[in-house]
Parts: structure tokens; sequence; C-alpha cells
């Protein structure tokens, strides 16, 4: 491999993320040992072109394998319980894809926006510091709290 490709971070004896280059040298990884903790932005920037489209197809078949293993699941838990246990009929994996896209719809809501996820995030962070907030004035003490009045 040429030292070009090596200099980009494609080199055989690059170590990755242990903070040193091909060099030998310190680099300035996003994991560099610091204690800083990982920075996403610096780890992106560091990829180049080709292995950047390498991950996106890598993670798109992680995706679609996913997805094709879920439907599987759907569809076998499906024909072993609810024939045995209602008497109804065995599904195959394209019925068990609708049953589950009947499900969505029913049950997590048509046309939210997939932003439910976050608003309800949103509504958990508020409410963790609003029950953080004192209610009652400085120096004051509730009446319910036995050493109010004990000193």
């Amino acid at each position: 491999m040429s030292d070009q490709a090596n200099a980009r971070g494609g080199g055989k004896h690059d170590s990755g993320l242990s903070g040193m280059d091909a060099s030998g040298r310190r680099s300035q990884r996003p994991c560099s040992g610091d204690g800083g903790g990982f920075d996403m932005d610096a780890w992106w920037q560091d990829r180049s072109l080709p292995q950047k489209i390498l991950l996106g197809i890598g993670f798109g078949i992680l995706a679609i394998g996913l997805l094709a293993l879920f439907g599987w699941v759907v569809m076998l838990l499906w024909n072993w319980l609810m024939p045995e246990i209602f008497g109804l009929k065995r599904l195959d994996y394209w019925k068990a894809w609708g049953l589950l896209a009947l499900c969505t719809i029913l049950f997590k809501g048509f046309g939210s926006g997939g932003s439910g996820g976050r608003s309800d995030r949103k509504r958990r962070k508020h409410l963790r510091r609003y029950m953080r907030e004192d209610p009652s004035p400085e120096g004051e003490t509730p009446l319910d709290c036995p050493e109010a009045g004990e000193d």
C-alpha cells in the first residue's frame, strides 16, 4: 500500500483508534485515551469515501436481514400459538408482514411521523426537571417532615 493510502488512514499498520498513526506518532483520534470520550463527527471525517459507501451498504444489508428475520419470527410465533390456542389459520411469510403492518397502524398510530419517541423523551425530561425543583421557598420546611422542629 502506498504512503498516501497510509496517510488517509487505510494502511495495514494503522492501529485504528489506539491513538498512534502509521509513523508511530500520537494522532488526534476520536478515542485517544485522554478521557474525552468518543467523537462521532471526527471518526466519520476520518473515513474515506469508499469506506463510507461500504459502511452504508453493510448497514443496509444488516437492516434488510433483521427485517426479514423479524417477519419470520412473527410468522413462527403465530403458527406455533394461534392455531392451537384459538383455532386460527396458519400464516405464510407475507401475511405475517401484513399483520405487522396492521398492528403498527392500529397500535402505534397512523401518520405520527415517528416523532412519538422524541416527544416522549422530551416529556420525560421535562417531568424529571419538574420533580427536581424545590416548590417551597428558601428557609421553609415542609410540615410533613419529622425533623422540621427538632434541632
